[in-house]
């Protein structure tokens, strides 16, 4: 069913369009600063040219549209194009395609009470050279470039070479930031990557904000001896220190409401026949509420030393990156709210672990919000991501009336400067 001039069965339709145009049978392949995502930028610029908007690219290889109304105060609506390698195919473009639906109906219907801008941000992902939210970094002030200019992919190509390949100058990026200037909200649709909305039978939840992050190596030295002749209680074993403090992590994280993983473990000499004398463990624990995270992080330190004690082993500690919590604006989610029960009768607010562009824009003092669609079983970033039909039409009914009411909201709002 159409309502009115918005039509969210066109929003799944241009998402198999876009999956047949700029995937494979190993899943989405829009990789930033690749071909492929100039392709898919070059689609979405085909659509736009069908709207009474004007297009641009701004210094950090950001695309906007924007439709102009009767304030110049913006209410921003966007997420991201590019995919990480073997992708689905909803992650980011899910918010962009959604978003163009929206400006398609709000076009139609005469000058809106503000004004209306669609963003597709670059390298969301980061997954070319690691670095994530490049461009809304950019735009939001957050992007130094000599903190990335040395970064390079797999094949050696420098970030700096890549981006000239893409009309992009490194050192102009931070420019950008003028695409801020007017900025009363930002709002993002994007499906949950998690399996907390199919748990609990709902298909569509208020984002409260995205969970700060604390992330370091933990290494243990014990000693390395032959696997065969050292006795049980003789043993310095690294390895099982390690694994002690991997179920502690998961404790840690259940005492405190949050998560905790222990994604990667390497040991030495890391042969069949030896005790591992030493073993490097990733640790990532993550929390909406900056105080919990760091009683999570003081616990499982805390654990780690009481661990080393008793397994009679060293253990060391390297942070190797840190994020704050980045709660949203609380007037925007009990928006996203009444749309989400609007739409879809109930409502869960839920925090989101991984980042996403919306969090660089509220770093930047831009109002955010976003709206999460349930994903099945949880998966995301595979071949096998996915939502039903029904449940993204009822997404994009949601942002829509999001939309509409954050532009009556704008036009009575100072606009927020980039911070």
């Amino acid at each position: 069913m159409i309502d009115g001039h918005l039509d969210p069965g066109r929003t799944v339709r241009e998402l198999r369009e876009l999956q047949a145009l700029t995937g494979d049978r190993r899943g989405a392949q829009r990789v930033c600063w690749t071909e492929t995502w100039l392709s898919a930028r070059e689609w979405l610029a085909g659509r736009l040219a069908e709207l009474p908007v004007t297009t641009e690219i701004d210094e950090a290889g950001n695309q906007w549209a924007t439709l102009p109304g009767r304030s110049d105060r913006a209410v921003l609506v966007g997420s991201h194009l590019d995919s990480v390698v073997d992708g689905g195919w909803l992650d980011g473009c899910l918010g962009v395609l959604a978003g163009l639906e929206v400006l398609r109906r709000v076009a139609a219907e005469g000058p809106p009470p503000a004004t209306v801008r669609l963003v597709s941000w670059a390298d969301e992902e980061g997954a070319r050279f690691g670095r994530s939210l490049l461009g809304s970094g950019a735009a939001g002030g957050r992007l130094a470039p000599d903190a990335v200019r040395g970064l390079r992919d797999a094949d050696g190509v420098a970030l700096p070479a890549a981006l000239a390949a893409c009309g992009v100058d490194l050192d102009r990026a931070g420019a950008a930031k003028g695409q801020l200037r007017n900025a009363a909200a930002y709002l993002e649709l994007h499906i949950e990557q998690g399996p907390v909305l199919e748990g609990m039978g709902l298909p569509l939840g208020a984002v409260l904000g995205t969970c700060g992050v604390e992330r370091h190596l933990v290494r243990f030295t014990g000693q390395s001896a032959h696997a065969g002749s050292t006795p049980m209680d003789a043993r310095r074993d690294a390895f099982l220190a390690a694994a002690r403090l991997a179920l502690e992590v998961r404790d840690v994280a259940r005492r405190h409401g949050g998560v905790g993983t222990v994604g990667r473990a390497a040991t030495r000499p890391g042969i069949a026949t030896a005790v591992p004398g030493s073993c490097e463990i990733t640790l990532d624990e993550r929390h909406l509420d900056a105080s919990v995270l760091a009683r999570m992080l003081a616990d499982t330190r805390s654990a780690s030393e009481a661990i080393a004690a008793a397994e009679r082993v060293e253990v060391a500690w390297e942070r190797t990156w840190r994020i704050e919590p980045v709660p949203f604006d609380d007037e925007l989610v009990a928006l996203c709210e009444r749309a989400i029960v609007a739409v879809a009768g109930r409502c869960h607010r839920l925090p989101s672990g991984p980042l996403h562009d919306a969090a660089e824009m509220a770093r930047a003092d831009v109002p955010a919000a976003m709206i999460f669609v349930q994903s099945l079983r949880g998966l995301s970033h595979t071949p096998e991501e996915d939502t039903r039909p029904e449940h993204l039409e009822l997404a994009v009914r949601a942002l829509d009336r999001a939309v509409s009411e954050a532009l009556e909201l704008a036009a009575g709002r100072a606009p927020a400067e980039p911070g």
